[in-house]
């Protein structure tokens, strides 16, 4: 059988088409960098339409800290026991329990307020009124202040994950109270790769964080890990925490262990259908 004549015109479209499909699968199969996946979840973290777009959830939160003495031994415990609220990627908590008894009007008020303080004491600034973004803490402010390196590919509770590593950059300014800790923070980060969503976290301390030069107080070790939990309908909560931290009180020693843990998540959209 002869060969049929070649259009040219046909020729030249199938070799275009041919070009471009083999550059969408080289495209296709090009790795991800670590700077492409941490940006990719601060783009979901900070959307605005994604935040909206999260159903309403309540959950329980217990809270245990303990202060130990120099051996480690144990000084004193509180526990606390949160109901929570979120609404529009919005969190606000209401102590229910404290070290097991439950709160009267006044206690609980007064509870209230000191939770407050303390969380604007330790940011500088003011939560709004409807709530704080503790479900969603990654931004591009706090993203800019570290290096971030990719690691690896790793399963986590089923689902694959980006492992990256990140340490501060040098030189990073001190607006803050905060700044001062998050600029000696290293650690590890694992992503979740079909949602880039924070599945865990795990970071401690580089370097020494003094508070007015020492003279209010040091902290000289932390280590904080973080394990985040999915719900079926694909919204991310914090789940389990804990963490340790060493250092001084003006002039006494410091040692605290802190551990947390959400549970009984109910979807308040569907809890009353």
């Amino acid at each position: 059988m002869k060969n049929l004549p070649r259009h040219p015109v046909l020729v030249r479209i199938g070799l275009l088409v041919l070009g471009l499909s083999t550059a969408l699968a080289v495209h296709a199969q090009t790795p991800l960098s670590a700077d492409d996946i941490i940006a990719k979840a601060v783009q979901r973290a900070e959307s605005p339409i994604a935040r909206e777009a999260r159903p309403p959830y309540r959950y329980t939160k217990h809270t245990v800290t303990d202060e130990l003495d120099s051996q480690g031994h144990l000084k004193d415990r509180h526990e606390k026991l949160y109901e929570v609220r979120v609404e529009s990627g919005l969190s606000s908590l209401k102590l229910i329990q404290l070290n097991g008894q439950d709160l009267s009007a006044d206690e609980q008020k007064k509870q209230d307020a000191q939770d407050l303080a303390a969380r604007q004491k330790l940011a500088d600034g003011k939560p709004g009124k409807k709530g704080d973004e503790r479900e969603n803490f990654l931004t591009a402010e706090l993203v800019a202040k570290y290096k971030f390196r990719l690691i690896r590919e790793l399963p986590i509770n089923g689902r694959a994950t980006y492992e990256l590593a990140f340490e501060p950059l040098p030189n990073l300014s001190e607006n803050h109270l905060v700044d001062r800790f998050l600029n000696q923070v290293a650690g590890t980060v694992w992503i979740d790769a079909q949602e880039f969503e924070i599945a865990r976290a795990e970071i401690h301390l580089q370097g020494e964080v003094t508070l007015w030069g020492g003279m209010i107080g040091t902290l000289t070790q932390c280590s904080y890990t973080l394990s985040r939990v999915r719900q079926p309908d694909g919204t991310w909560f914090n789940g389990l925490s804990s963490g340790f931290f060493q250092g001084r009180k003006l002039l006494e020693p410091m040692l605290i262990r802190t551990r947390s843990e959400a549970t009984d998540f109910q979807r308040l959209d569907l809890a009353f259908k």
